[in-house]
């Protein structure tokens, strides 16, 4: 119930993916203006996530899903009214209310399951993520059965029969939790200072930020640099949402059968290889030979730079499972906290990366400028892992040093 919920809200989440492209003409506007437009309902998706972490330490994470969903009926039946740039901004913010859902889903998944099988649990509920290829499939539909108008209140229906089954059919908390005493704010906060908390958020940034980024942007991307048709580029953009949400349960086996640093480390080694490629843009070159010069083209065509981003996609939905069970075996006390913290600072790689496309596009001028950038976060990320593992091993084996209390033998 928790993952079709997810799903749901993601779909919400994600509306403006679809609606961008025809937004963007209908409003003329730059890379920049599209970039704000897609991250309006990623803004306020993540930076509720971590207030929202902390409401579900103290109330029920069933009722909160419910109340969450409540939010979403009035601006959805709005947007068939709404014809003006900040009016879809607006509305954009108020529909990122449907983001929260993923802190609350996994606070609510991980009283049920112990922890040898939590990485599992939490990637399915995580495969929620498919919940984007609702809107690739579904916005599509309505336009032509019904028109633009339609969008809003088909979701609106959508979303009110998913809260009557979620409250009809989703159990409440296990028997051995409801009398449970919450502890105190500050228990709960106290791990937010922790280093590595934030270092966990600027993994999640990549696996999942530039997942959100990419699923809003690809759309457009293959119908301005490849020339695809609308649909075409809805169901391209479709087979990487799918393969990459689907991978996620995938992932939190393997981190749970392999460990999640393990995974994580294999993880960016291959979007590192991967990025590499994308991020050239068609280049044709003068060699100068002895005789005559030579022309070299060279260029990704449609099938090489799909494959390419569905290695991606799946690489980043073994990612997204495998730093969740990372930090339930770190902070098992303080899912809804710490589980918060790094949603959010994940929300927020699919909130700013869109913006940055947007700006790295207008002021390189090539469409693969956003693949330069997604490298350099991603260099970034390996580079502090690195160093990371360096410093844990050492302090490990300082650790094994004074347990061995190997200078009082020494002395003997």
């Amino acid at each position: 119930m928790a993952t079709l919920v997810f799903a749901v809200n993601f779909s919400v989440w994600t509306l403006y993916s679809v609606m961008g492209i025809a937004l963007k003409d209908q409003l003329s506007l730059n890379a920049t203006e599209f970039g704000l437009l897609l991250s309006a309902p990623i803004f306020t998706g993540a930076i509720f996530r971590l207030p929202v972490g902390l409401l579900c330490e103290r109330y029920s994470s069933k009722n909160l899903f419910i109340l969450q969903m409540l939010i979403l009926l009035p601006p959805l039946l709005m947007l068939p009214y709404v014809d003006s740039y900040w009016g879809y901004l607006l509305i954009g913010l108020i529909t990122g209310i449907s983001g929260i859902s993923f802190t609350i889903g996994i606070r609510y998944v991980t009283d049920w399951f112990p922890s040898n099988e939590l990485g599992t649990a939490m990637g399915v509920f995580g495969a929620g993520n498919a919940g984007a290829a609702l809107s690739l499939v579904l916005v599509p539909f309505i336009i032509d059965y019904w028109g633009w108008e339609m969008v809003g209140p088909v979701y609106a229906i959508g979303v009110g029969v998913t809260i009557f089954l979620f409250w009809l059919l989703a159990p409440a908390l296990p028997v051995y939790l409801r009398h449970k005493q919450p502890k105190t704010l500050a228990f709960y906060l106290k791990p937010l200072t922790h280093a590595k908390v934030w270092r966990f958020g600027l993994y999640y940034y990549f696996v999942f930020g530039s997942f959100l980024a990419l699923l809003l942007w690809l759309p457009q991307y293959y119908v301005k640099a490849y020339s695809q048709s609308f649909n075409r580029a809805m169901a391209l953009t479709l087979l990487f949402v799918i393969s990459s949400s689907m991978a996620r349960a995938a992932g939190g086996w393997f981190a749970d059968k392999f460990g999640a640093r393990t995974v994580n480390w294999s993880v960016f080694w291959i979007c590192l290889v991967c990025l590499f490629f994308l991020s050239y843009p068609p280049t044709t070159m003068t060699l100068h030979g002895v005789e005559k010069d030579v022309e070299l083209y060279i260029e990704l065509n449609l099938t090489a730079f799909t494959i390419l981003l569905l290695i991606i996609g799946l690489a980043q939905g073994f990612g997204r499972a495998s730093v969740y069970k990372i930090i339930n075996d770190y902070y098992p006390e303080h899912m809804g906290s710490v589980g918060g913290m790094v949603a959010m600072l994940g929300a927020l790689g699919g909130c700013t990366l869109p913006i940055l496309f947007g700006v790295a596009v207008d002021l390189i001028g090539v469409y693969s400028a956003c693949f330069m950038l997604l490298y350099g976060v991603l260099a970034m990320c390996m580079i502090l892992m690195h160093f990371a593992i360096k410093r844990d091993r050492h302090e490990s084996r300082i650790r094994q040093a004074e347990t061995d209390n190997f200078l009082e033998r020494e002395h003997y």
